[in-house]
This record gives structure tokens, C-alpha cells and sequence, in this order.
């Protein structure tokens, strides 16, 4: 059960800083498989063969399959609001509006989770919690947004990937009501099987992918990469997080992934670090601070 504090200890910053260089990359792999395939297809593909990689783990560790359509339910609403709904908007969105663009949109999900699990009276709105969101959105502004390219008519993009953000919110609400007593490994791997059956009536009737033409090696790179590292590997870790530290805390997620896409570009590709990114990433930090909380209360602890 995710602690009452509301922090995230050592353990869960570490898989934060994962999951978002598995969840950074599903931009890329988007953009790249985009280029072949379109929207619908590419996300029934990527929750098939992530439930693929995950169903023969699930019998190595000996966890079951749920019983009944009680025992599935939980799954399908959590499939339904953690990947068809935000995947499908979200990559559409992608082929309206640039890949950046897109990621800052991401960015909001934290402040939608937030208020949803205020709402719901889940997770108690602090101030410092909100006031830290917004920094962090304001950082991941500052670091991405003035290299982001920006084209007349992009609105609609926009709202699909505000939607999707908004989906996630309602995601985190109903995980962590309804899947309180399932494991990492099964929540991952059963939610993604039940989006699969989902998403191939969607894809079946609106793209009829059986007659798309192949793709190239390239396109099929980046779906296995979709499916396998920013899919069922992230997911797992996803839901670890959750577990643990809870819905609004694993939404944090989203601003560290401008943040990591910037130190591999450094680290990996040699490319340059602008002063604006620094500041970007200085501001981001202050955020996840100011959410985390245990700084503020440091005076108090000395006094």
C-alpha cells in the first residue's frame, strides 16, 4: 500500500527515472512506425505483442488467470482507460502535431491525476502537491517548448493528446481501487490482454489492418520496441510504483521524461546541452521536490 506521506523513498525515485526512459521512448517509436502504419494498428500491435512477452512470464512465476467475467472486469476498465483510450488518442494526436509538442502534452498528467483522485476523495489536495505539478509543467515548458515546432491547425492534436493525459487520470483512480491485491506482473499482463481483444474490434473495423501492406524491417524495430521495453517491461515497473507510492506519485513519471530524453541525447549521441534545457531540468527538479515534501519540512524538524 503506497505510504500515508505521500513520498516516494529512494527505491521508487530510481524506478521513476526508469520508466521514463521506457515511456520516453514510445515517442520516438511512434513517430518512426507511424510512417507505415496507421494509428489504430499501431496500438493494437503494441498491446498483442506486450501481452505476448508478458502471458509466458505469468506462467514461470505461476500466477493464474482471472476467473469469470468478475474476475475480469477490473482488467477491461483498467485497459480501457490505461491504453486504448490514451494510446489511440495520443497517437493520433502524434500524426496532427510534433513529437515534442506531444510529450509536453503528456506532461499534464500528473495535474490531471491529481484532481481526479481529489475528487474522488482518494488523495487529499495539498497545495504543495499542485504548486509542484505546476512548476514542473512550467520546467518541462521551458525545456522543450522552444524547440518545438508549431503549425497552424494543430488544435485538434492538442485536444486528443489532453485526452489522453485526462485518460490516465481516471486510470490511476481505478487501479488503485480495484486492483489492490494484484501483482505488478499480472496487473501489467492481464490489462494488456484485455485491450488487445479491445483494440482489434476498434482497429478491425476502422482500418481493416489485413490489408495494409507490409511494413519494412525498420517500422517492425520499432513496434517490437513499443511492445517490449515502452509497453510490457514499463508497465510492470508501472505498476510497481503504484503499489507502492501511489497514483498521483507514479504520474510523476511524465515530467522526468523531457528530462531523460535530454541526458541520453548527451549521453549516447554527444548532442549539446542549451542553457534553456539546464534551466528546464533545475526548474523540474525544484518541482519534484516541492512535491515530495520532505525538504519543506526540514525547518521544522530543526526548530
Amino acid at each position: 500500500m503506497p505510504p500515508n506521506d505521500n513520498r516516494i523513498d529512494a527505491r521508487d525515485w530510481s524506478l521513476l527515472a526508469v520508466l521514463s526512459v521506457l515511456w520516453g521512448g514510445s515517442f520516438f517509436f511512434n513517430g518512426a512506425a507511424l510512417r507505415e502504419l496507421p494509428p489504430l494498428t499501431l496500438v493494437f500491435l503494441r498491446v498483442a505483442l506486450g501481452s505476448a512477452i508478458l502471458v509466458p512470464l505469468l506462467r514461470i512465476q505461476g500466477i493464474g488467470f482471472p476467473k469469470g467475467i468478475t474476475g475480469w472486469k477490473p482488467f477491461v476498465a483498467i485497459g480501457l482507460l490505461n491504453n486504448v483510450i490514451p494510446f489511440s488518442l495520443i497517437v493520433i494526436g502524434q500524426t496532427l502535431i510534433p513529437s515534442g509538442l506531444a510529450s509536453i502534452l503528456n506532461a499534464t498528467t500528473p495535474l490531471f491525476t491529481v484532481m481526479v483522485m481529489a475528487a474522488a476523495g482518494e488523495e487529499a489536495l495539498q497545495l504543495r502537491r499542485v504548486a509542484g505539478v505546476a512548476l514542473g509543467l512550467a520546467g518541462v515548458i521551458i525545456l522543450r517548448g522552444w524547440g518545438v515546432e508549431t503549425r497552424a491547425g494543430q488544435g485538434f492534436g492538442i485536444l486528443l493528446c489532453l485526452g489522453g493525459a485526462f485518460s490516465y487520470g481516471f486510470a490511476a483512480l481505478a487501479a488503485r481501487r480495484l486492483l489492490k491485491d494484484s501483482t505488478p506482473l499480472g496487473t501489467a499482463a492481464f490489462q494488456l490482454m484485455a485491450s488487445t481483444v479491445m483494440m482489434a474490434l476498434v482497429a478491425g473495423a476502422v482500418e481493416q489492418p489485413w490489408r495494409l501492406a507490409m511494413p519494412g524491417l525498420t517500422t517492425w524495430l520499432a513496434v517490437l520496441g513499443l511492445a517490449g521495453l515502452s509497453t510490457a517491461l514499463a508497465y510492470i515497473v508501472f505498476f510497481q510504483i503504484l503499489r507502492r507510492s501511489g497514483a498521483t506519485n507514479v504520474m510523476l513519471v511524465t515530467l522526468l521524461i523531457p528530462v531523460t530524453a535530454i541526458l541520453l541525447g548527451w549521453l549516447v549521441l554527444d548532442e549539446p546541452i542549451s542553457m534553456h534545457e539546464i534551466a528546464g531540468a533545475i526548474v523540474i527538479g525544484s518541482a519534484l521536490l516541492v512535491i515530495d515534501g520532505r525538504l519543506m519540512n526540514l525547518p521544522r524538524r530543526v526548530v
